[in-house]
């Protein structure tokens, strides 16, 4: 993996480690849905202003259709999925959940679109999900109902992300390419346009009284343009130059942010089994991404 891209890897981990701050604030104040819906849309009209910006061309090459089904399984469904996680499970034990996305992307990549699964890669996935495993023990909640629901709406968001990223790579990189920022917009663009119907049919509930705070549209415009317009830029190129695989990888460092971010901003208390964890979890990214860099030096080589 080239140094920018790593840069980028830890970026995204940085920004969406954030979100599920973002949505611990939200979701107890406006709901969980009206939460998801508010910040796929914010970020799609976020990416409208980038993309102006940067003065790109508004050129889908005939994908328009397909980006969108991508924003859909994406952003649309998990961004739902969390927000009700969200409802029941503190913001560390979500981006912990969301740590199975490499394991998801794995199993789906060698059972539907025939990647091979290589052995530094799945003990690499292995080691990566011990050390969520070890960093799930640092802050123990009680095994009930709430925590099963929560757990099992985080795991349907890193399936989604699981077939969400082979899906691009075919149907999008692999077919020539799209420019990262209209990817990004198609996709939330999708992801609007499915949680609309269910905001609206929902919105009867919504308390509006915390509209009117501005600290809650600070958090909105925290979820939906930062951890999500900008997040999705960086995620679609990451695809681009390196794989759905290694770009899910990400979720194993998206837990120690989350921890990072609750200690520093939520005086959340740190333990040994952070640092456990964090080991455990930095030697699964080299295995993932070390033969990538073993293939480039053999090109080169020859």
């Amino acid at each position: 993996m080239k140094p920018a891209d790593l840069v980028r890897l830890l970026s995204l981990a940085a920004i969406w480690g954030a979100s599920f701050l973002f949505m611990r604030v939200l979701v107890p104040v406006i709901g969980a849905l009206p939460t998801a819906f508010f910040r796929v849309a914010i970020s799609a009209i976020g990416l409208v202003a980038i993309l102006a910006l940067l003065r790109v061309t508004w050129d889908f090459r005939g994908k328009l259709g397909k980006i969108l089904l991508i924003g859909v399984v994406s952003s649309g469904i998990p961004a739902a999925m969390y927000a009700l996680a969200a409802e029941v499970l503190p913001a560390g034990y979500s981006a912990i959940f969301n740590a199975t996305t490499p394991l998801m992307g794995v199993l789906i990549g060698g059972l539907f679109f025939g990647e091979k699964l290589t052995l530094p890669k799945a003990a690499g996935v292995l080691l990566g999900l011990a050390g969520v495993a070890v960093l799930t023990g640092a802050g123990p909640v009680a095994f009930d109902a709430d925590l099963l629901r929560g757990a099992l709406a985080c795991l349907m968001a890193t399936t989604c992300y699981g077939f969400a990223g082979f899906f691009t790579k075919r149907w999008i990189n692999d077919a020539g390419g799209l420019d990262s920022g209209l990817s990004a917009f198609g996709a939330q663009a999708g992801a609007t346009l499915c949680l609309l119907p269910i905001f609206l049919a929902s919105s009867h509930a919504m308390p509006l009284a915390p509209l009117a705070e501005p600290g809650i549209w600070l958090a909105l415009a925290g979820l939906g343009l930062l951890c999500t317009s900008f997040a999705y830029v960086i995620y679609f190129r990451l695809i681009a130059n390196v794989g759905p695989v290694k770009t899910m990888t990400v979720t194993f460092l998206i837990p120690l942010f989350g921890v990072f971010w609750g200690a520093l901003l939520l005086d959340e208390s740190l333990s040994w089994a952070h640092l456990q964890g964090g080991v455990l979890i930095a030697l699964a990214l080299w295995l993932v991404l070390r033969p990538a860099v073993a293939a480039v030096k053999v090109e080169q080589a020859s």
